[in-house]
């Protein structure tokens, strides 16, 4: 089996879209969550929080033409995967169109604008919002899609279109394309775009932080006092290369991918399973090659639910023991879907690369109930990593787990 590289990065977060600048804002404190008066109509929605990228305008960074058939969250992922070739040195390389690289990537859902317009062409009978690119915009498939277009990419194309775990399964899917010699390289990622819609899943379920006057501390993964989750909008891909390839051109080597699993709980739709996320873990340290103790830092996908965050405790100890440093991100840019697990796998390089992990955002007071664990809480921490899993778990029992090691 070939060894699998990541040759470069790129992403958009409610907090910055770079390293440099979400670094600082984690440093001093700052969170993405905020108060949506935008919601305030929507009378039967609980929560009024989400961490939006509202800083991030398309419109400043591709001409209308170019957005026809793409919805938000198109535009957040093929940003990503431009920010992600450009680091990788790939832009207008003809390598790009030798049928040598693909994709690998998804989101819950596509954008959510033209399923309206469906549903009135339903209740009324009137087409007049819909056109040729509804469609495209809506389809679960829309962003790797739309970055294979835009890229005149001819490999490969792996549609994750898997709620919480869509980014995770992209670059566990790119890894393994690469690996056994399917595509030299593949643009790997997930990505969401902000919608009520998504609130309003998780209010139905009484799972959202209803804390609407203290946005900032509202998304409290692991912490005793949390509430429910927060919404957040973000994308992030990474550029996953044969690793013989990437030193032959000379190319950025960031991390190297040396484990993924995926498996599935078999058992409920919205309640995870210790046994099953314990199992990943083990799977992905199987593949690897590793055993547990060499597993220096991990990055959990803890969104602060009650049953997830207890859960995946407990399987993180049970594998790793009490020792490893912890910490999720979800504090600071709320629930991200199916961006969320390529935009922790995205810092989890940073911060390797730079020997400091952010904290869990608003982790104060660890639950009792929650497994004994090394929870990074304060101002971050110094830490020397060879090794990393981060861990992404999903409705429907789809749970995730990559290993990551330093080069």
């Amino acid at each position: 089996m070939r060894r699998v590289a990541i040759t470069g990065m790129g992403g958009i977060t409610s907090l910055g879209g770079d390293w440099g600048t979400i670094r600082q804002n984690m440093r001093q404190g700052r969170t993405g969550i905020r108060y949506m008066t935008e919601w305030d109509r929507l009378t039967d929605l609980n929560t009024r929080l989400a961490g939006p990228a509202a800083w991030f305008d398309s419109t400043k960074v591709y001409p209308r033409k170019k957005q026809r058939a793409m919805g938000r969250v198109s535009v957040l992922s093929v940003r990503s995967a431009e920010l992600a070739l450009e680091a990788a040195g790939l832009i207008d390389d003809p390598f790009l169109r030798s049928g040598r690289v693909g994709v690998a990537c998804g989101s819950s859902y596509g954008s959510t604008a033209p399923a309206v317009d469906f549903v009135k062409f339903m209740e009324t009978g009137k087409a007049s919002g819909l056109n040729v690119t509804s469609y495209i915009r809506m389809m679960s498939h829309t962003a790797p899609v739309n970055i294979v277009v835009f890229f005149g990419l001819t490999g490969r194309v792996v549609t994750t279109s898997s709620a919480c775990t869509s980014g995770s399964q992209g670059i566990g899917f790119a890894f393994e394309a690469v690996r056994e010699g399917h595509a030299d390289a593949m643009i790997a990622g997930g990505a969401e775009e902000l919608c009520p819609t998504m609130a309003a899943v998780f209010d139905t379920l009484y799972a959202t932080s209803l804390q609407n006057d203290a946005p900032e501390t509202a998304s409290r993964p692991m912490d005793r006092d949390r509430d429910g989750l927060v919404i957040g909008e973000g994308a992030a891909m990474l550029v996953v290369e044969e690793l013989e390839h990437a030193k032959a051109r000379g190319a950025p080597i960031l991390a190297e991918i040396v484990g993924f699993a995926t498996n599935a709980d078999g058992a409920h739709i919205t309640e995870p399973q210790s046994e099953t996320q314990a199992a990943v873990m083990r799977g992905s340290l199987q593949q690897a090659g590793l055993t547990p103790d060499v597993i220096d830092f991990v990055s959990g996908h803890a969104a602060a639910t009650n049953i997830g965050d207890v859960s995946e405790s407990h399987a993180t100890a049970e594998v790793l023991g009490n020792r490893v440093p912890f910490h999720s991100l979800k504090g600071h840019f709320g629930h991200t879907l199916g961006g969320c697990g390529s935009i922790e796998a995205w810092l989890a390089v940073e911060m390797m690369r730079k020997d400091w992990f952010a904290p869990t955002a608003n982790l104060v007071n660890v639950d009792p109930r929650c497994a004994e664990l090394d929870y990074i809480t304060g101002e971050g921490r110094a830490i020397t990593a060879e090794h990393l899993m981060t861990n992404n778990f999903a409705f429907g029992g789809i749970n995730t787990s990559i290993i990551l090691k330093r080069v």
